[in-house]
């Protein structure tokens, strides 16, 4: 099996210490999480995990069933990137003198979608939406020029398909 990316959605209750045995079970395995979002679901009460790693499907499968495992967790799912419609987001904290002195950054913001945040004496942040691949060309175009700061976003992904969390919920609080 070769290695992809994989999206790991976890539906789980909001309780401390959780993250902590959710990071362990990568650790235990020698995985890397690449990307991590954690927030409220469309659910209310549930917390939504959202863990990108680059592993066989096969470790992404037994990662998920140990994840479940744990008290708190609801349900986890893993997707490819092609079963996702996901987004990260970056912020670039650049020169000001750049922006009316370097031509090319201005073709770069444009071409890139990027927008400006805020423009200061000392600098301006940009700020891109996109996938990793349009964040890291932009940041790509930017670093002869010189970035400041740079920060990315962890990934936020909704399925393609169904998620029948809700319908397992319901199920749960009939019960």
């Amino acid at each position: 099996m070769k290695n992809q990316w994989y999206t790991i959605s976890v539906y789980s209750e909001n309780n401390v210490g959780l993250l902590n045995r959710i990071s362990g079970i990568f650790l235990k395995r020698h995985i890397n999480i690449e990307s991590l979002n954690v927030s409220k679901s469309e659910i209310e009460n549930v917390s939504k995990f959202t863990i990108v790693i680059h592993s066989t499907e096969d470790w992404a499968r037994k990662i998920v069933n140990q994840i479940e495992k744990q008290v708190e967790v609801i349900k986890a799912y893993y997707h490819t990137d092609d079963e996702t419609i996901y987004q990260e987001s970056a912020l670039f904290k650049i020169a000001s003198h750049l922006l009316f002195d370097e031509r090319q950054i201005q073709n770069i913001i444009k071409e890139s979608n990027s927008q400006i945040v805020t423009v200061s004496r000392d600098f301006f942040v940009l700020a891109k939406t996109g996938r990793r691949h349009e964040i890291d060309e932009m940041h790509d175009a930017l670093e002869p020029y010189g970035i400041m700061q740079f920060v990315r976003s962890g990934r936020i992904a909704v399925s393609k398909a169904a998620m029948p969390i809700t319908n397992i919920l319901a199920e749960f609080q009939n019960q």
